[in-house]
C-alpha cells in the first residue's frame, strides 16, 4: 500500500483545550498540513472534544487551515468565523445556579469524571456556538463530511458518546456542539433525546479510543490538555498541572491501545515552554495570539522528530 494510499485511512482526533487549546491547535494543523503534506479535510474520521469539537466542526463543514489561521489573526472575512471569537466566552465562568445536576457521575464515573460531578450547574451561554454551526450548515442538519464526531459524556451513565457516529442518538449539530463543550460548572447540560450530556473532556482529553473501530489505519492526535511525561507547577498552576497530569495518563493509554491494534498514531501535545505562553487558565484570551505564534513554532519543531511514525 502507497504512502497515499494510507493515508486515505488516516483520522484526525483533537482534544479539548479552551481557547488557548484551540489556538494552540490551529497552529498545530498548519505543522500537520505542511509537514504531512496533508489537508486535514481529507481525513477519513474527524473526531474532537469541546473546543476540538468546535475545530473539527468547521474543518468538516469545509473550512480551510488557511482560513483557521485568519480567524485567529483576526482578518478572517468568511461569513460564520470573521467574529467567531470575539463572541467566545471570556476568562472566568458565570455565578453557578445552586443546583448539581452531574452528581450521578459521583458514582458511576470514573476518574476525572468523579470530580466533575460535583461541579455546580453551569450557567455559561453557549449562543455563539449555535450560530457558529447555523451559519456553518446553512439550514443542514450536519456538516458535509460524513465521519465528523463531536464528543460528550451522558451525565447519568458517565459513558461518552461521540454523536455522528453510527450508533449514538440522533441530534442537532448544535446542540452536540454545545454539549461537547459544555464544560462543568461552566456552561450546563444539554439535552439531547432525553438525556443530558456534558463535554466530554470530563472523562477523557481526545477519547482516542472511541476511534479504534472506525477503520483508521492512522491517528493524527493533537491534545494540547496534554503533555508528555508528567509536569509539576507551583501556585495557580498546581490545579491545571493535575488536571493536566491525568488526561496525560489517560492518553497514554488510550495511544497505547491503538497501537496494540496495530494503528500508527502520530500525537502532538503541549510542552513545557508552551505550557509557560498559556498560562494556568486557558480560557484566558488575552494569551491567545501569543499561545498561537508560539506554538508555530513549537508544534513545528515537535512534528518534525515525529513524523516518521507514519512513514
Amino acid at each position: 500500500m502507497t504512502v497515499s494510499e494510507r493515508s486515505q485511512r488516516r483520522g484526525l482526533i483533537i482534544g479539548c483545550g479552551g481557547t488557548l487549546g484551540a489556538a494552540w491547535t490551529v497552529a498545530a494543523l498548519v505543522a500537520v498540513r505542511d509537514v504531512l503534506d496533508w489537508d486535514p479535510r481529507d481525513a477519513q474520521l474527524l473526531m474532537g472534544t469541546s473546543a476540538g469539537a468546535e475545530l473539527v466542526t468547521m474543518l468538516g463543514s469545509g473550512v480551510d487551515v488557511d482560513e483557521l489561521v485568519a480567524m485567529q489573526l483576526g482578518t478572517s472575512a468568511h461569513p460564520a468565523l470573521a467574529h467567531h471569537l470575539a463572541a467566545a466566552p471570556g476568562r472566568f465562568p458565570p455565578l453557578p445556579a445552586p443546583a448539581f445536576p452531574a452528581l450521578p457521575l459521583v458514582l458511576r464515573g470514573s476518574g476525572l469524571a468523579r470530580p466533575a460531578g460535583l461541579l455546580p450547574r453551569g450557567r455559561g451561554d453557549a449562543s455563539w456556538l449555535k450560530k457558529l454551526t447555523n451559519r456553518l450548515t446553512e439550514g443542514c442538519e450536519w456538516v458535509n463530511h460524513p465521519a465528523t464526531w463531536l464528543v460528550a459524556t451522558d451525565v447519568s451513565t458517565g459513558a461518552r458518546v461521540a454523536f455522528g457516529s453510527p450508533h449514538a442518538p440522533q441530534a442537532p449539530l448544535s446542540d452536540a456542539l454545545c454539549a461537547s463543550w459544555a464544560i462543568p460548572g461552566w456552561f450546563p447540560p444539554v439535552r439531547i433525546s432525553g438525556r443530558d450530556y456534558l463535554d466530554g473532556g470530563a472523562v477523557s482529553t481526545a477519547s482516542v479510543d472511541l476511534a479504534l473501530d472506525s477503520g483508521v489505519q492512522e491517528l493524527v492526535v493533537i491534545a494540547p490538555m496534554a503533555s508528555t511525561g508528567k509536569i509539576p507547577g507551583r501556585g495557580a498552576h498546581i490545579a491545571e498541572r493535575r488536571l493536566r497530569n491525568q488526561m496525560s495518563e489517560g492518553l497514554d493509554r488510550e495511544v497505547a491501545l491503538a497501537e496494540s491494534r496495530g494503528i500508527r498514531v502520530l500525537r502532538l501535545d503541549a510542552t513545557p515552554a508552551d505550557l509557560i505562553v498559556m498560562g494556568a487558565n486557558f480560557m484566558d484570551g488575552r494569551r491567545r495570539l501569543a499561545t498561537f505564534e508560539h506554538a508555530l513554532r513549537s508544534t513545528r519543531t515537535q512534528i518534525d522528530s515525529k513524523a516518521g511514525v507514519l512513514a
